[in-house]
C-alpha cells in the first residue's frame, strides 16, 4: 500500500502498522485496560442517524469556525499529542505545516518533540499548548512564561492525566521513554529495520519543553515516572483558577466529561472545555465524549466554547458533533497514523481528505455553513 492508495483513517492505520515497529504502533493504537472506552468513542457516532434536508440550493460551502478567539478555516484541528518524532522524524514540524496549509489550529504537548518557539516562528496559524500541571509550582510558572514569550495563542490544561493510564499493550512490549523493551518488543524492532535507520540518521530525539527540567536521556526519569512522580495528583479548582489568572489569555480545560465540571469551568473563567477521555487511554469505561456532548452544550454552551475529541475518524463524525452543538472537534490518531505512514505528506493528505468529506457531507445535508447544522439534522436510535 502506498500513500496515494490511502483514502481514509483505516488505510493510514494499516500503512502505519506496516511501517512502525510493533511497540511504537501499539503505543499509538492502544488504550487503557480492555480498551472499551477506545472502541466506544467511535461506536457512539453509529447510534445517531443524519437527517438531511434536500432542495436547499446550496452552492458554496463555508467550513470556517471561531473558537477561543481563533479563526479556523476548518471545523476541526490537530490536537496536541506526545512523542511525535518517535513516529516520524518530522514530528510536529509536519503537523504544524499541514495545519498551516489548511488554515486550522494545531497543538504542542508538554511532551512534544519540537520546541514551541521553533513552531511559532515557522507558522502563524493558531497554536495551543497542552500543559500538564506539576507538583513544582515554580516549574509551572516557568513553563507558562516560556509559552507566553513564544507567542502561544491558547493554554490547554489537560486534567484527565494526573496519573498514567493502565496501558497494557505498552507493558507487554516494554514500550517506554527511555526504551526498556521485552524480548518480543526487541524482535519487533528487528523486523522493521527501515524505521531504525531513519531514527538514527536524523536529529537526536528530545523533549524540548521539558529538557531544562527533566533528564530522560540516561534512564533517570521515564515517561511513566514523569506522570507518577512529577504531576500533581491533588490538582483542584483553586489551582485551575490561579493558573487562569497567571496565564492571562485564552484558556481551555481538556479532559472534561461530567457536565457539572463544564459549568464549574465556566464559573472560574475558562474560555472553552474540551470533552475528552484522552482517546480511551486513561480511564477505561469512561463515557464517550460524543455521548455527553448534548448535555454539556445545554448546561454550559452559552458561557464557553464546547469542543470535543476522541473517536473522530470520518467527516460524518465531525458533522454529527457540530450538529449536536460542538464549536469544533479535535483529531489525534486520525493524523498520527498518517504522520507515521508518510510524514508531512501523509498528514496533509488526511486533513485534505477529511476536509473534502465534511464539505461533501454538508452539501448532502443541505447546509451551506456550520451554523446551518443543528439537532434537527440528527435522530438518535
Amino acid at each position: 500500500m502506498r500513500l496515494g492508495q490511502c483514502h481514509n483513517f483505516h488505510d493510514f492505520r494499516e500503512l502505519a502498522r506496516r511501517r512502525l515497529p510493533g511497540p511504537i504502533f501499539n503505543y499509538i493504537d492502544g488504550a487503557a485496560e480492555d480498551e472499551t472506552a477506545y472502541r466506544r468513542n467511535t461506536q457512539a457516532f453509529e447510534a445517531v442517524d443524519l437527517l438531511p434536508h434536500v432542495l436547499r440550493g446550496v452552492t458554496d460551502i463555508d467550513l470556517s469556525v471561531e473558537i477561543m478567539g481563533q479563526k479556523l478555516a476548518l471545523p476541526f484541528y490537530l490536537s496536541p499529542t506526545a512523542l511525535q518524532r518517535l513516529f516520524h522524524h518530522q514530528g510536529e514540524r509536519a503537523v504544524a505545516a499541514a495545519a498551516a496549509k489548511y488554515g486550522t489550529m494545531f497543538g504542542v504537548s508538554s511532551l512534544g518533540t519540537v520546541s514551541l518557539e521553533e513552531l511559532r516562528r515557522a507558522h502563524a496559524t493558531p497554536q495551543v499548548y497542552q500543559f500538564y500541571f506539576h507538583k513544582d509550582r515554580g516549574l509551572n510558572r516557568a513553563m507558562m512564561q516560556r509559552a507566553k514569550e513564544a507567542g502561544v495563542d491558547v493554554m490547554m490544561l489537560t486534567v484527565d492525566s494526573i496519573t498514567g493510564g493502565n496501558r497494557e499493550r505498552d507493558k507487554r512490549t516494554g514500550f517506554s521513554i527511555p526504551m526498556k523493551l521485552t524480548i518480543a518488543g526487541m524482535l519487533q524492532f528487528a523486523l522493521k529495520p527501515a524505521w531504525g535507520i531513519n531514527y538514527v540518521t536524523h536529529e537526536k530525539f528530545a523533549l524540548p519543553q521539558l529538557d531544562d527540567h527533566v533528564d530522560m536521556s540516561g534512564g533517570a526519569m521515564s515517561i511513566g515516572r514523569y506522570f507518577t512522580e512529577m504531576l500533581e495528583p491533588t490538582l483542584n479548582w483553586d489551582d485551575l483558577e490561579e493558573m487562569i489568572g497567571e496565564w492571562g489569555g485564552k484558556f481551555c480545560l481538556k479532559g472534561v466529561v461530567h457536565p457539572d465540571d463544564a459549568v464549574r469551568a465556566a464559573e472560574v473563567g475558562c474560555d472553552a472545555v474540551i470533552l475528552s477521555n484522552h482517546g480511551g487511554r486513561q480511564l477505561d469505561g469512561s463515557r464517550a465524549p460524543f455521548d455527553g456532548l448534548a448535555e454539556v452544550v445545554d448546561r454550559a454552551g452559552d458561557r464557553l466554547d464546547v469542543i470535543m475529541d476522541s473517536g473522530i475518524q470520518r467527516g460524518t463524525h465531525i458533522v454529527k458533533a457540530l450538529s449536536l452543538g460542538a464549536k469544533a472537534v479535535g483529531i489525534g490518531r486520525a493524523y498520527l497514523f498518517p504522520l507515521a505512514a508518510a510524514g508531512q505528506a501523509g498528514v496533509e493528505r488526511m486533513v485534505g481528505l477529511l476536509k473534502d468529506e465534511v464539505e461533501r457531507d454538508m452539501r448532502l445535508m443541505g447546509a451551506a455553513k456550520v451554523a446551518d447544522l443543528s439537532r434537527d439534522n440528527l435522530r438518535f436510535r
